[in-house]
């Protein structure tokens, strides 16, 4: 089935403009999703925004945006004033900086996109955007305005197509030295377990597969609903229960534990 876009607008750079369009490059539409019933009825469980002094239901066309000005002061905001404060980045994806893309530390990325021509026409200006950053090992930096806040941006060239990158605001990002100044600095490696180490790296290593990152409680979900399904047709049998398994309480040196799974990383090789 195909996607629809996400957004439709333009990409730009000084007077070369081609019309594009953005489609997520991720998807959760593959996860298992629940619903709420009445346990009683089955019946499916539907929620309502009510008032929160009245306890009456408010009707959709009496709801209105509120900014909190003080306590139980709000400054109310109608759709028509939020549109009109659309800026240019609301359909322009206008490239005004360049930095060299290892420049940008992973943390900084936010939600990846597709970007991809709109148009036959825009192909040519779209290409050459794309090989020019690709020729110097460059990313554009730009704004554009996502469900009505604006958003910085980075294009990273990406084969035939442009990745689009949505880019954590700085108040979202926090210092990692916080977190890791109770590590000490001055604590070196011991000589004797770093190539214990490096010899367990070297066998783990694979080239990356998407199996990977498999999501396992997906999995025994999807297990727990054909269950349940079977159920539904026939008896089901009640399962042995199995015997718990103890937890080890010794504490293993942890140079013992790498030489062991050094050698059970070499009998498994061999």
């Amino acid at each position: 089935m195909a996607v629809r876009p996400y957004w439709k607008g333009y990409l730009k750079l000084s007077l070369v403009t081609c019309p594009v369009q953005m489609m997520p490059a991720t998807s959760e539409s593959e996860k298992v999703r629940f619903h709420t019933l009445n346990r009683e009825t089955q019946n499916r469980v539907v929620s309502h925004y009510v008032d929160s002094v009245t306890g009456k239901e408010v009707k959709d066309e009496d709801e209105v945006k509120g900014y909190q000005r003080g306590e139980n002061e709000y400054i109310m905001l109608e759709d028509e004033e939020l549109e009109n404060v659309a800026l240019d980045s609301t359909k322009t994806i206008d490239i005004s900086t360049f930095t060299p893309r290892d420049s940008v530390e992973w943390i900084w990325l936010d939600t990846p996109y597709y970007l991809s021509p709109n148009d036959p026409v825009g192909q040519e200006a779209f290409s050459v955007i794309r090989d020019a950053m690709e020729a110097q090992d460059m990313v554009g930096i730009s704004r554009l305005v996502i469900s009505r806040r604006e958003r910085a941006v980075m294009l990273e060239p990406r084969g035939k197509g442009i990745v689009l990158w949505t880019l954590r605001y700085g108040d979202e990002v926090r210092d990692e030295d916080t977190y890791f100044a109770g590590i000490d600095e001055d604590e070196t490696a011991d000589s004797e377990m770093m190539p214990l180490v490096q010899q367990l790296i070297k066998k783990q290593t694979q080239h990356w597969d998407p199996k990977m990152v498999i999501d396992p409680v997906q999995d025994r979900l999807l297990d727990i609903i054909a269950t349940k399904k079977k159920a539904l047709k026939k008896p089901a049998r009640a399962k042995p229960s199995e015997p718990a398994k103890s937890t080890p309480s010794n504490v293993i040196n942890i140079m013992d534990a790498l030489k062991k799974s050094v050698a059970a990383e070499t009998r498994s090789s061999k």
